[in-house]
């Protein structure tokens, strides 16, 4: 059944993957590296949902770098960081992942698969599934996945309520930043009342700091400078910041909003290298606290993505040569949106 926001394409869509999903019996269920809550709830909540319907599930996550340390208390138990041997023979059903390149390094995940299922609510999602739900103005993945179930006729458990709940409060930022519509705020009820546990979520996710993370906050906070009048934040962790104050690459999550929050700010830039050398030379986060800044079309201009608000991308530039990117593309934006309010 549709909800009265849902479109007809959104709902052909949403119809189609019901369709896919009772019609294979084992599932790969997996989400983008370095996932935050949104994608860790998904995958979670997805895998119950599937082994409820009596499916054979294997939940992966690529690459080995640890799962951020405010997760820990989630039953991530049997989440695999090797995919399975029978991959080809298993449907793909990626949550969360606006684009097939952020699913892992190894191109086998996707090509071998039988079939993709691709659920996410990324607007600049690039459609990479066999079938595709994106809605775009949906809150979190989270909520895409709790009008799948309905659909596919799923009982809201308290374990697969948790994990929604999950991905609800922390994409929504704790259900402060502009995507916390009436619809995610009806769904946050109905998931505590499913049997949801805000307490033991609240004090998991926001009340278990590690101390190395705070020590990395610190320097980030140290060497954050302002740029374009204070509309800019930008600040920068180096490699060896993780391994001088013992923290894993995770521990950086959540250090941007810090920079957000400065008065003024419009655009706040974190850029971080990996403690792993495998990969990327620098990450680069970007926030934005204005709906009227599109911060996933400067990361796009880099072969990155995201949404409106939050986004990111990787590059090989120094750290100099990226602060000056970020601020000329500030600006850039800034005088089109000055021009077409002209």
């Amino acid at each position: 059944m549709s909800s009265p926001q849902t479109t007809t394409k959104e709902q052909a869509d949403l119809d189609a993957v019901v369709d896919a999903v009772r019609s294979h019996d084992r599932f790969l269920v997996t989400t983008h590296e370095n996932p935050d809550g949104d994608a860790l709830g998904s995958v979670l909540a997805m895998t119950l949902a599937l082994r409820l319907l009596g499916k054979d599930t294997y939940m992966y996550i690529a690459g080995q770098a640890p799962l951020p340390g405010e997760y820990a208390f989630m039953p991530l138990e049997e989440l695999h960081r090797e995919l399975p041997e029978d991959v080809g023979e298993r449907a793909l059903l990626a949550v969360d992942c606006a684009n097939e390149s952020r699913l892992g390094p190894d191109p086998e995940i996707l090509h071998a698969a039988r079939f993709t299922i691709d659920i996410d609510h990324h607007h600049d999602n690039t459609r990479f599934g066999n079938v595709n739900l994106v809605v775009a103005n949906a809150s979190s993945t989270g909520e895409v996945l709790r009008d799948v179930f309905r659909e596919l006729g799923v009982e809201l458990t308290p374990d697969i309520a948790e994990a929604l709940y999950i991905a609800l409060v922390t994409d929504t930022g704790r259900f402060q930043y502009a995507n916390t519509t009436p619809k995610a705020l009806r769904l946050a009820a109905e998931l505590v009342e499913a049997g949801a546990d805000v307490h033991r979520v609240f004090q998991g996710v926001y009340e278990t700091v590690q101390f190395a993370k705070l020590k990395l906050l610190a320097r980030a906070l140290e060497r954050a400078q302002v740029y374009e009048g204070g509309a800019v934040v930008v600040s920068y962790l180096l490699r060896n910041d993780f391994a001088d104050v013992g923290a894993a690459e995770p521990y950086s999550e959540g250090i941007i909003d810090y920079l957000r929050a400065v008065e003024g700010a419009i655009m706040a830039v974190l850029i971080r290298e990996p403690p792993r050398a495998d990969g990327p030379l620098r990450r680069i986060s970007l926030r934005s606290s204005s709906d009227e800044l599109d911060v996933s079309a400067i990361a796009r201009k880099s072969g990155g993505g995201g949404h409106r608000q939050a986004a990111g991308f990787s590059s090989e530039a120094s750290i100099e040569e990226i602060t000056d990117f970020v601020r000329r593309e500030f600006v850039a934006a800034t005088q089109q949106r000055a021009a077409q309010g002209a």
